[in-house]
């Protein structure tokens, strides 16, 4: 997968969770969940793009790190979500449940993958 269409899956992703958040009923508690997993799925996908523009391997490493971090709080929210409230779409969470699951392995493998190349490089 290159870039761009991990890019386009982030934001793909990003625009679906913003949509299930609107159909939960309205609760003080919804609003704090929903307000987390937006932020942290945005998070995602805007420290995914600032590892474009790293200033080094190591800072391009520490920016994927970000984003895994924020995919595994992300992640955590949907099931926290789904534990908690009536969801409509259970459809959507399913697919936003494995999507975060490979979201999460690709982050997992492209950090990998940099810090093998790192070390390779300076060995």
């Amino acid at each position: 997968m290159n870039r761009n269409s991990f890019e386009n899956r982030l934001l793909e992703f990003v625009s679906r969770v913003i949509r299930l958040t609107k159909g939960i009923p309205m609760s003080q508690e919804k609003n704090i969940i929903t307000n987390q997993i937006v932020r942290s799925s945005i998070s995602v996908a805007l420290n995914y793009a600032e590892s474009g523009s790293a200033e080094s391997r190591k800072d391009f490493i520490h920016k994927l790190r970000i984003s895994l971090k924020e995919m595994r709080e992300t992640h955590m929210a949907l099931k926290i979500i789904i534990g908690s409230f009536e969801i409509k779409d259970i459809e959507e969470m399913d697919f936003l449940l494995k999507e975060s699951n490979e979201i999460i392995s690709i982050l997992v493998s492209s950090i990998n993958t940099a810090t093998k190349n790192m070390t390779t490089r300076i060995s």
